[in-house]
């Protein structure tokens, strides 16, 4: 009876497996499909006003062109945003199974196909308040007059204060892939109020930087440090260096 049991367990976990499988690749080629309908209903619209019959409708054509890149762009941008807000498709923090058969596992993976072409998108075209704008939209918590000049692998999970600045080419992850186990573990990363992240910095997760507090360009944070209050921080491995202004 209990081999019974087992068999069946893993007959269900290989089908569920498999049909998550085929959900991960279905749902973003949706996804971005749907991103698409503004651009062609423009197009068909602008086609029924233009024959390209003269001069003039192919000096427009440059101009087209560009209006559609930024209408696709900006769909593309809002549908996959709206789907992860409307589905709340989020992970939470914990070492999972990584596999389709572990729930918060494959919602990790989801979010990374809906949400690494977009990431890709801000870090070609500097979108200030569209980024924060769509990074609060799936869930991501920024503090007012915040820079994000970086990279945020894990918005989910990852949370900047008020004031802070994030260098470009910064990067802050709050995930590990551990191959040799098969697991993933995600872990919150809190960024306080009045913080610099210099540029080409690395953030680990678990990290925690307290107010006023600061991390040099090319710094790397080790996962779970904490960056105390009004110090500052540089280097690889990380060291304090002494704060003259300090009061």
């Amino acid at each position: 009876m209990s081999e019974n049991k087992d068999k069946n367990k893993k007959t269900f976990g290989q089908l569920l497996s498999k049909f998550r499988y085929f959900l991960l690749w279905l749902i973003p080629f949706l996804v971005f499909s749907i991103g698409f309908i503004p651009l062609i209903t423009s197009l068909m619209i602008i086609f029924n006003f233009l024959s390209f019959s003269n001069i003039f409708d192919f000096i427009l054509l440059p101009f087209i062109i560009y209006i559609e890149f930024v209408i696709l762009v900006f769909s593309e941008i809002l549908i996959s945003g709206l789907i992860i807000k409307i589905f709340k498709i989020k992970y939470k923090e914990g070492t999972y199974e990584y596999s389709f058969e572990n729930k918060m596992a494959f919602k990790w993976m989801l979010i990374c196909q809906l949400y690494t072409p977009i990431r890709k998108i801000f870090e070609i075209i500097p979108m200030g308040r569209i980024q924060k704008f769509y990074l609060n939209l799936i869930g991501m918590k920024i503090g007012k007059n915040t820079l994000v000049g970086g990279t945020i692998k894990d918005p989910c999970v990852t949370e900047l204060g008020k004031n802070t600045t994030i260098g470009e080419y910064a990067v802050l992850y709050a995930h590990i892939h551990n191959y040799k186990k098969g697991t993933i573990t995600i872990k919150k990363v809190k960024i306080g109020d009045n913080c610099i992240i210099g540029a080409g910095a690395i953030v680990m997760p678990g990290v925690k930087m307290e107010n006023n507090s600061i991390l040099g360009a090319g710094g790397l944070v080790s996962k779970n440090h904490i960056l105390k209050k009004g110090k500052i921080y540089v280097g690889n491995p990380l060291r304090e260096i002494k704060n003259d202004n300090r009061k």
